[in-house]
């Protein structure tokens, strides 16, 4: 019996989702605000919180690829194409920044401390806001999660495989973020910690591309002529 995804593309995403998972970006920061307040209730809320925004994002994810899956299987390959592009543009994007001077400190404009005052539900309704509503979340499932799917496998099936792996990993990596705000932002502030830490997930992320795009060109020449 084969297995619910391609293996060797699934091993890529859970390189690809590490690194997007451990990187800090709005979700991130958004704990790292909420850990300041030193309060372990509100991270777990905000968890919750953001992780159901990204279980929403995956069913809606699944029911438009599956579509496109199933209709226009050449469009969904150079949809995936478009992804490797993407991640690699990404990659290198940050690599620069990396190098470029100017771009020495990391910006926490959401990391404030949460006001300890405020309700406990409203940072769970702000986790669940900060990730529904946030553009690389689109772009991810736009661009760099479709891939890692296979065309010749169920949609629905291979859907719940990433959204269990995405969702555990996120868990994971915000908790961290939430748990040890202080010593992360000191640490990621720090120009040259920040600038090793850029390089090495650029290059990584970029290698994951170059995988990318070779599978997806493969499987873009091996789609039959309707």
């Amino acid at each position: 019996m084969s297995a619910v995804v391609d293996l060797n593309k699934y091993y890529a995403f859970l390189a690809a989702m590490f690194l997007m998972a451990i990187s800090p970006g709005p979700a991130n920061m958004f704990f790292v605000r909420i850990g300041l307040a030193r309060s372990y209730r509100r991270v777990f809320l905000g968890v919750v919180g953001v992780n159901l925004a990204t279980l929403v994002w995956f069913i809606a994810a699944a029911f438009g690829l599956q579509v496109i899956m199933m209709t226009l299987p050449l469009l969904f390959q150079i949809i995936a194409i478009g992804g490797g592009v993407y991640l690699a543009w990404i990659s290198l994007k940050s690599l620069y920044s990396a190098f470029d001077l100017r771009n020495e400190k990391l910006s926490f404009s959401l990391s404030e401390p949460a006001d300890p005052n405020s309700p406990l539900w409203s940072t769970f309704r702000d986790g669940f806001m900060v990730q529904l509503l946030n553009p690389k979340v689109t772009l991810f499932f736009t661009a760099v999660l479709p891939p890692f799917l296979d065309i010749h496998r169920a949609m629905p099936a291979q859907m719940a495989v990433f959204a269990v792996t995405s969702i555990s990993m996120d868990i994971l990596s915000m908790t961290s973020y939430g748990l040890g705000a202080v010593t992360l932002s000191h640490l990621l502030t720090n120009p040259k910690n920040k600038q090793r830490f850029d390089i090495a997930v650029s290059l990584i992320l970029l290698s994951i591309a170059g995988v990318i795009i070779w599978h997806s060109l493969t499987d873009l020449f091996h789609i039959q002529p309707v």
